[in-house]
């Protein structure tokens, strides 16, 4: 039997903001780096980086390198990643959804 604490390992990946924003980005299918570059607003290129071999190493995302010039590098989920945008999406759009609620009761609070 696996160890439930273990499982803080794959809760990490799901708490990580930029993870599920690059996840969230690649639900349509491929893209290259500078496209999820756009895509991610705030994200550095340091942090994309470190983002996507994080999920390339948990079997989320596949890298794509086509020899051609310059080198064309594209990222697409893993039939793995694909599960774990299925899990998330509800709580993506519960976060859209109630952000401006968010923001709200942060304003009130801070304003105590």
């Amino acid at each position: 039997m696996e160890d439930p604490c273990k499982a803080r390992q794959v809760l990490g990946i799901v708490g990580d903001k930029w993870a599920m924003l690059v996840v969230r980005m690649l639900k349509d299918g491929p893209r290259r780096f500078t496209e999820l570059k756009r895509s991610v607003e705030g994200i550095s290129q340091r942090m994309l980086t470190v983002t996507l071999r994080d999920l390339e190493r948990d079997g989320i995302v596949t890298r794509t390198v086509l020899a051609v010039m310059p080198p064309h590098v594209s990222y697409e989920l893993t039939p793995m990643g694909r599960t774990l945008r299925e899990a998330t999406a509800p709580l993506l759009e519960w976060s859209i959804e109630h952000l401006p609620h968010i923001d709200a009761a942060r304003a009130a609070y801070d304003n105590r």
